[in-house]
């Protein structure tokens, strides 16, 4: 029988729970599925809310290398006899620290980059309500100018530390990067390598992208024909473009849109209804994961009107999942991600009317067939099987390279 590496899985979570952890969970039922041992080592941020002011004090400085993690990884790797050691997030109470102790066992270390972080504080290359790439032009300064991080002075210059401390160390130039998509690849390429301190190897930059267990087509059961409204799925507020949207809506006749999620807009929108259920706008607020998979099997289309570059749209890739286009904005992964014609269309993401052009476009165009190529879109790089043999070949990969 094949041996198969025993794998840790290394992810500090979030105050509020997002699509990196459903990330991580997919990722580590779909190597167990299929006969890896995998462990798990996880923090979680809200421990923040019982920290005493002492260990805030020192929060900042432990997000630079915590003792705590260096131990506690090593511990690991050595009990469980561990082959690899995986990251997703390590802010703010893992660190880079997991590195150190993998290197110092030995043991090959590949990081899954979820977002823009070692690049930008902020981690969005969004400022103001525009795409805002100073960070890279200008270097890390640009972030303490703008108070980039959580729009706080002191947070940023703790964010801006971490990095600049890690890259002068030399610390990530020694792991291997998961890159979800060609378009973030790039910008993980694109500082300049005598200039700056490249933070990666090119050639330890691979493409994997993530994949969905949650929803099966509905096969023959709902036709393209039979689709009636148009869907958007994710949070109420500015960088995903809601304004646009209902604008947009607002100024069409005969379009039915549902909108599910909350967020900073959403109290704002549900103050006005009624008025808006007239218009045929109508926000469902948060909906469970099964509501959500009826209603994209449902939809004419999926909407979806970001403003900032994202990382990797799992709501995209879900709407293909159930054979549902998408209309989506030209920009970042958005624009990576739709085959214009084939499995959807774009359309200028500060305009309006090139959203209502898109929309009157789609409505005469073979919807079945646009259905079809969305399913196989799926399939072909975004199903569980294939993820699958992408991380098995980039694992060995690393098993068979020299630790340094």
């Amino acid at each position: 029988m094949e041996s198969k590496p025993r794998i840790l899985i290394v992810h500090n979570k979030y105050q509020v729970t997002g699509g990196e952890d459903t990330v991580v969970e997919n990722e580590k039922r779909l190597l167990e599925q299929n006969g890896h041992d995998v462990f798990s080592y996880t923090r979680d941020n809200s421990e923040l809310k019982t920290m005493g002011l002492f260990q805030k004090i020192c929060l900042p400085f432990g997000s630079i290398f915590s003792l705590k993690t260096y131990h506690e990884i090593k511990q690991i790797i050595k009990k469980k006899q561990i082959d690899i050691v995986h990251v997703h997030n390590t802010l703010a109470l893992i660190s880079p620290s997991v590195y150190y102790a993998a290197f110092s066992c030995k043991i090959p270390v590949v990081q899954t980059i979820h977002n823009f972080r070692l690049l930008c504080p902020a981690a969005t290359f969004y400022r103001n309500g525009q795409i805002c790439e100073e960070c890279l032009s200008k270097g890390l300064k640009a972030a303490l100018i703008h108070n980039c991080y959580r729009n706080s002075k002191l947070q940023t210059f703790f964010c801006v530390l971490n990095l600049k401390i890690h890259r002068l160390l030399g610390t990530y130039r020694k792991l291997s990067y998961i890159c979800l998509t060609e378009f973030n690849k790039d910008k993980l390429l694109s500082l300049n390598y005598t200039q700056r301190r490249l933070l990666i190897n090119p050639n330890h930059v691979f493409i994997k992208p993530n994949f969905t267990f949650g929803y099966k087509k509905i096969e023959e059961t709902i036709k393209a024909t039979d689709r009636d409204f148009y869907l958007y799925i994710g949070r109420i507020e500015n960088l995903k473009g809601i304004p646009l949207l209902v604008n947009a809506f607002q100024e069409m006749d005969g379009k039915s849109l549902v909108l599910v999620g909350s967020g900073e807009l959403y109290s704002q929108y549900l103050a006005d209804k009624t008025n808006f259920e007239k218009q045929d706008i109508f926000f469902l607020g948060e909906q469970n994961h099964e509501k959500v998979g009826e209603l994209l099997a449902k939809a004419k289309a999926l909407i979806f009107p970001t403003q900032c570059y994202e990382n990797l749209p799992m709501v995209i890739i879900e709407s293909f999942s159930q054979g549902t286009p998408v209309i989506g904005s030209n920009l970042g992964n958005s624009d990576y991600l739709i085959e214009h014609g084939k499995t959807g269309l774009k359309f200028d993401y500060k305009e309006v009317a090139s959203l209502k052009s898109a929309i009157a476009d789609f409505e005469v165009m073979d919807s079945e067939l646009m259905s079809q190529n969305a399913w196989k879109e799926y399939y072909q790089k975004y199903s569980s099987h294939k993820n699958y043999e992408l991380l098995k070949a980039i694992y060995l990969k690393l098993l068979a390279e020299k630790i340094d």
